[in-house]
């Protein structure tokens, strides 16, 4: 991830009446009482009063003094005050004649949970035998010349329970703006769905090295926009323990593919330096040497993830104060850094500028979260956001001489720009038709393989380089064997991407479990 203020209102216009108010009344027959019960001194004062609300079980637990007050005597008072007290006001000599019970109603214990007076609950009948005194004989109960007032249709359980009859219940006030909805238990499958669908497009990028990828599906930028909603989920918890527990999901994981990769790299002749405690802490890129450099570039999303989440409790703060404006200023920063001051071109301004790209992404996973997006109206999203396409569009193919690609992956302000129209879209997708993908549960088999992909997203991430690294001189092997090299493609990419993909699977057994530790689970071969 207030309607009380109607029942404290009735109650504060009802409130007790003055002293001289009540002696009058009190002379007459039934007063507003006191001790919140709605009763005064029975009949002419006479005998000592009896709180009503001891006749009758309570059947919400609530307690009668506070939800009664006032209510009852006021209903008495206004509608057969003058009938009650022109009847009992004078008493009579004679004794009284046992009255004739009125044919009632049985009375339903389950109108304590509606918004019905009082006397439609439980009309008077004199056959209490407290009720009466027993020292001065009282004349009959007239009957009440007035017609008989219609009984109000039952209110919904939520409305006022104990409402006055003077004063008709409203329903409740529906909120003004909508709340982003969340299913409870379970996880959202349309965000499942979008990150295997991003890891799936990593590792097809990796293999192919097409610069359109970037194009059709935005990687990165939907996985920062998907862990910026997930990161202001958890923020409702204190952001101290959020952070802790991020770095911990984050860091064993790791740690573990680390310790293979700084192993092999120091086999291969590299000797690290002070700079090693970017292998524990990766706030910065860790380094390394070039045998290893395929296997260690991608950690530039790890130390920008960390980072993100570092700083998340400080964003989030400075996000709800100005949503809207501070998710548009978050786009500045990539264009100061291209039109303007560029960053040094180390491990320092290499964090600066992953960060200004992919901030719009993140805050707009807050946007998500906090309801944001749901109060936009859409011409005006799917306007700005054909508009940022178009730009980081323009300026990918603008540029190619430039950067020698229109790859998205080295052309930072088109990537920000590109990736922020593209996820804006999805995001308000979501939260404009409120998707969840259901439907994946009819295909078992894919079900199963989204709940793989998103319970091993790092155990993926962090192993399929290396994946694709060994599948070359595995394929090489294949080439000793006549059979395969008849009837195998051998040479085609598309041969290592399932190589590939084949070494992915074995690995999330092999090593996923280490998430599953991290989490403080019980190990799993598979999630």
């Amino acid at each position: 991830m207030s309607w009380g203020a109607d029942q404290q209102g009735q109650q504060g216009q009802q409130g007790p009446q003055g002293p001289q108010e009540q002696q009058q009344q009190g002379q007459q027959g039934y007063g507003r009482g006191g001790g919140g019960h709605g009763y005064g001194q029975a009949y002419g004062q006479q005998a000592p009063p009896r709180p009503y609300g001891q006749g009758y079980p309570q059947q919400h637990g609530g307690s009668y003094e506070g939800p009664y007050d006032g209510t009852y005597g006021q209903g008495y008072d206004e509608a057969y005050g003058q009938v009650y007290g022109a009847g009992y006001a004078q008493p009579q000599p004679q004794p009284q004649p046992q009255p004739q019970p009125q044919p009632q109603p049985q009375p339903q214990p389950q109108l304590y949970g509606q918004s019905v007076p009082y006397e439609a609950q439980w009309p008077y009948v004199s056959e209490e035998p407290g009720a009466v005194s027993t020292t001065t004989p009282q004349a009959p109960v007239p009957a009440d010349p007035s017609p008989p007032r219609p009984s109000p249709s039952p209110a919904p359980a939520h409305d006022e329970p104990w409402a006055a009859p003077a004063a008709p219940v409203s329903p409740p006030e529906e909120p003004t703006e909508p709340e982003p909805k969340a299913r409870a238990g379970g996880r959202d499958r349309y965000f499942d769905a979008l990150r295997a669908v991003a890891l799936v497009r990593v590792v097809g990028y990796h293999t192919f090295g097409w610069a359109w990828a970037g194009l059709v599906f935005p990687s990165m930028g939907v996985m920062f926009a998907l862990a910026g909603t997930l990161m202001a989920k958890s923020l409702e918890r204190p952001a101290f323990k959020v952070v802790r527990s991020r770095m911990r999901r984050l860091l064993p994981p790791f740690w573990f593919w680390g310790l293979f990769v700084v192993v092999a790299m120091m086999i291969h002749g590299w000797m690290p330096g002070w700079q090693i405690v970017f292998w524990i802490v990766p706030v910065g890129d860790p380094p390394g040497n070039q045998w290893g450099v395929q296997a260690w570039e991608i950690l530039w999303y790890l130390r920008t993830y960390l980072w993100f989440v570092l700083l998340s409790p400080l964003l989030l703060k400075i996000f709800r104060k100005a949503p809207i404006p501070v998710l548009l200023l978050s786009l500045v920063p990539i264009v100061v850094f291209e039109y303007g001051w560029q960053p040094p071109y180390d491990r320092f301004g290499s964090s600066l500028t992953d960060l200004a790209t992919y901030l719009f992404c993140w805050l707009v996973g807050f946007a998500h979260r906090e309801g944001v997006l749901q109060r936009l109206k859409p011409g005006a999203v799917v306007l700005a956001s054909l508009a940022a396409l178009a730009y980081g569009g323009w300026y990918a193919l603008a540029h190619q001489a430039e950067f020698g690609t229109y790859d998205l992956d080295e052309i930072p302000l088109a990537q920000t720009f590109w990736s922020a129209g593209f996820v804006t879209l999805l995001m308000y997708f979501k939260a404009y038709y409120d998707v969840d993908f259901a439907w994946l549960a009819r295909f078992k088999r894919l079900d199963r393989i989204v709940t793989i992909f998103n319970g091993r997203a790092v155990t993926i991430y962090l192993w399929h380089e290396i994946a694709l690294i060994l599948a070359v001189p595995l394929i090489d092997q294949f080439w000793n064997v006549p059979a395969f090299e008849k009837w195998l493609p051998l040479e085609s990419q598309w041969f290592m991407f399932g190589i590939g993909w084949v070494l992915i699977w074995i690995a999330i057994p092999l090593f996923g479990w280490v998430e599953d530790v991290a989490a403080r689970k019980k190990p799993r071969l598979l999630p």
